[in-house]
């Protein structure tokens, strides 16, 4: 009799412990900080000791989980937000402006509604000589606000791998009052990740003022040989307007031995009248775990006497004022980065 009472106790269990199998919730995050020098170049300015956070990846906590639908359907959420370790104070931006979706992913692929990384986010990063990372990436690009990263009030798409392919979609709402301008945005990308190879491109128009649109561009290539990896991009904003073409290229790579990664990369910005600013940055990372790693790196643009350019981490910008025309900033950091 206790044999079979014990029996029947644990099958009315089953259905319970089958739910929770087919849920998953994760608490993830990034904490990184540096200590660094910057030196605007400008006249009358000295260069400063700062604490950072996030100069090679943003501080960040997320929750993100799936639940498992049946016939291969699942429903998935990710909200993640941004803070400053040296402040412990949240981002400017809102709560969970870096990701807040709700979607579904299936055979047809993934589609999310909320918050998103545009589709031209996800070329910039897989071809970032950087990693996304350090003084000088392709986040100086975005860092302008000549370049739409995120998309709020929107709607992805992105299929599942394709024999290398994948394609991402969005639509992002403008809500605004009228219909002209609406400043809807629609964008298209496509990966291509094949071994070592990785090609990408895509596209972004907004419609911003009545008599034109803002267009959008990033074009990528990277490749892997050995211990090498060699990463380029070109990201372009056409903005609505005179003197409003801004145009960013980087070239560089990474060289990996043991635990010790090597970063080197260059890049160019201009503007479309004459305004250029040519920089390059120099990276070391120590991994000292699968979660913690140092690092070091030092970032420099020169500017030609039409620019003020300066230079973007994953945490932040730094640049002279917009008056200092001419002027050369740098700056110089070490830190440490741990994931959980």
């Amino acid at each position: 009799m206790k044999k079979k009472s014990l029996a029947i106790a644990l099958m009315s269990l089953l259905p319970l412990a089958a739910a929770h199998a087919q849920t998953s919730v994760q608490i993830y995050g990034i904490a990184d900080a540096s200590i660094g020098i910057e030196d605007t170049d400008a006249p009358g300015e000295d260069s400063r000791t700062v604490i950072s956070s996030g100069t090679q990846s943003t501080s960040r906590i997320g929750f993100r989980g799936t639940e498992d639908l049946g016939n291969g359907l699942k429903a998935l959420f990710n909200i993640e937000a941004g803070y400053a370790i040296d402040t412990g104070a949240q981002d400017t931006a809102g709560l969970f402006q870096r990701r807040a979706v709700i979607g579904l992913q299936g055979a047809f692929g993934t589609i999310t509604v909320g918050r998103e990384y545009g589709p031209i986010a996800a070329v910039a990063q897989s071809a970032d000589p950087l990693g996304h990372g350090f003084y000088g990436s392709t986040l100086t690009g975005f860092g302008t606000n000549r370049l739409t990263r995120r998309l709020s009030n929107s709607v992805n798409y992105k299929s599942n791998d394709l024999s290398g392919i994948t394609v991402l979609a969005a639509y992002s709402a403008g809500e605004r009052q009228t219909d002209n301008p609406s400043g809807n945005l629609l964008g298209a990308a496509v990966e291509y990740k094949n071994g070592p190879l990785y090609l990408g491109a895509g596209y972004q128009q907004t419609e911003r003022l009545a008599t034109g649109d803002d267009k959008e561009f990033a074009f990528g290539a990277g490749y892997t040989f050995g211990a090498f990896d060699v990463r380029a991009a070109y990201m372009e904003a056409d903005l609505t307007g005179p003197n409003n073409e801004f145009k960013y290229i980087t070239l560089g790579g990474v060289y990996t031995a043991g635990p010790n990664k090597f970063y080197l990369s260059g890049h160019q910005q201009k503007l479309e009248n004459g305004a250029k600013g040519n920089g390059f940055s120099v990276a070391y990372s120590y991994t000292l775990s699968k979660r913690t790693n140092l690092y070091s790196s030092y970032g420099r643009v020169r500017n030609n006497g039409l620019a003020a350019f300066g230079l973007s981490s994953a945490g932040g910008s730094f640049a002279p004022p917009a008056t200092a025309l001419g002027a050369d900033p740098s700056v110089f950091n070490v830190g440490v980065r741990h994931s959980f």
